[in-house]
């Protein structure tokens, strides 16, 4: 099978994946705009608060597939099960910081000046979320052991099947029936408490039946914490997951700012997100694949093979963000109409989708070449520059425009919601130039160099 054909098969089974998973938070979405305007307003808030806290650990997790990508292609089974084992105790060590951060949400309402009305429903339910958080990490760790062995498909399996349980429960739990009263916006959050436990069991339960899993030897008791495996773990981790968590809060923190503009920017914005976010899983699924393979080839000691699937996959992302744009300007309309009743927060998604569709062409590349930096081992760079870049020029320079202005430039103040989609698209575009000129070094010079041909 060519290169081209294992990336793209790969990154479709990963794709279907998440797109369930991602369809856990549209359905939410649509289910809490149907409830009421201030329920999707709790949503947005809630979500953007905990998606900061979780992609930072997940990134932590998801950061070590390059490294058992590398053990598979280099055929050392036993170590690779070891290295799994031992990455036990850092999701562990994440779970605690974690829920921490969601159950004590306070800091970041008030520093972000969300209206104190709605500070009750978002700490009820982000606590719902910290409960949820130690499976979900355990679920990502057996995902991302998955994605480097090449074998995502029990994943997206067990993810597309709970979408069958989240959906309706997540209606029900809202909404009420049967005689059952609705448990209002909340609902949704213990609706993922459920699912994620029920995909972590499923997870434990196919690595002790499975026969993939067998030549890793994964289910022996855990080692002692071996500090120099946890202290390579988290030079790579924590770096990494960093990154992710600039990258996705430049994103996600525009709710928190956006929402002193009232409810109706707030819900529009929040249907802007859900879009961009299900449009950025397809880089993401690229990322993950193309990875895997740069991580394989690389253990595999074939360097010119490594930078041939890194390259692959960065054209793959390419063609799919410009198709994926032109659809989303094309039915941005009818998508707002999907999303919302209120004739205010479509006549404004509308507006926003269409820079969506330049945010997402900017978004796209960058995504696919951070994953591949993390196979040679490039980690500090990527988050100076996602901090510099997306904090400074695209959260922090959207607050400035929209609130305060520039007055020595003659800018005024244009507080819409907008304003921090072009600040952001900006911001993305030199982030992906950047990435994209660090991978082709990085690949080069691995290429050239003796002890890997």
């Amino acid at each position: 099978m060519s290169e081209l054909r294992v990336i793209a098969r790969h990154a479709g089974t990963v794709l279907v994946g998440q797109l369930a998973v991602m369809s856990f938070g549209i359905a939410d979405t649509l289910i809490a705009g149907r409830y009421s305007p201030q329920a999707l307003a709790v949503l947005a808030l809630a979500s953007s608060i905990y998606i900061s806290i979780y992609v930072a650990l997940n990134g932590l997790i998801q950061a070590l597939l390059p490294v058992w990508a590398e053990l598979h292609g280099a055929g050392r089974a036993a170590e690779l099960g070891r290295s799994v084992r031992q990455a036990l105790y850092i999701a562990g060590g994440a779970a605690v910081l974690g829920i921490s951060g969601l159950w004590f949400p306070d800091l970041w309402l008030s520093v972000t000046e969300v209206p104190e009305e709605l500070w009750p429903d978002v700490r009820a339910y982000l606590r719902i979320l910290a409960v949820a958080l130690l499976p979900s990490l355990l679920f990502r760790l057996y995902s991302t052991l998955n994605q480097s062995l090449g074998h995502p498909r029990l994943v997206t399996w067990l993810q597309a099947g709970a979408l069958l349980v989240k959906v309706p429960l997540s209606y029900t739990l809202t909404f009420g029936g049967a005689g059952f009263t609705g448990l209002g916006v909340v609902g949704c959050a213990w609706a993922t408490l459920v699912v994620n436990a029920l995909m972590m069991l499923a997870g434990l339960w196919l690595v002790r039946t499975q026969d993939l899993y067998e030549p890793y030897r994964l289910w022996r008791r855990p080692e002692k914490p071996d500090g120099s495996v946890l202290r390579q773990f988290l030079a790579l981790g924590v770096p990494a997951g960093l990154s992710i968590m600039v990258e996705v809060t430049s994103f996600t923190l525009m709710a928190l700012f956006i929402a002193r503009l009232g409810a109706v920017a707030l819900a529009s914005h929040q249907i802007a997100a859900s879009l961009a976010a299900v449009l950025y899983m397809v880089p993401l699924a690229l990322g993950i694949a193309s990875s895997a393979r740069t991580g394989y080839w690389l253990g595999a000691g074939q360097a010119h093979k490594a930078r041939r699937a890194a390259f692959l996959g960065m054209g793959l992302a390419t063609g799919a963000a410009l198709l994926g744009a032109g659809l989303l300007v094309l039915g941005r309309q009818a998508l707002a109409q999907f999303f919302s009743q209120d004739p205010h927060v479509v006549q404004a998604a509308t507006v926003w989708l269409g820079w969506v569709a330049l945010y997402h062409l900017a978004d796209a590349v960058q995504a696919v070449c951070a994953y591949l930096l993390r196979c040679y081992r490039i980690t500090l760079m990527p988050l100076l520059i996602y901090t510099a870049l997306l904090w400074g020029v695209g959260l922090y320079g959207g607050y400035v425009l929209a609130y305060e202005g520039v007055a020595w430039a003659g800018w005024p103040q244009r507080a819409r919601v907008d304003t921090f989609w072009m600040t952001s698209t900006a911001a993305l575009a030199l982030v992906s130039l950047l990435f994209t000129g660090m991978v082709w070094r990085a690949s080069r010079l691995t290429d050239s160099s003796p002890k890997m041909h």
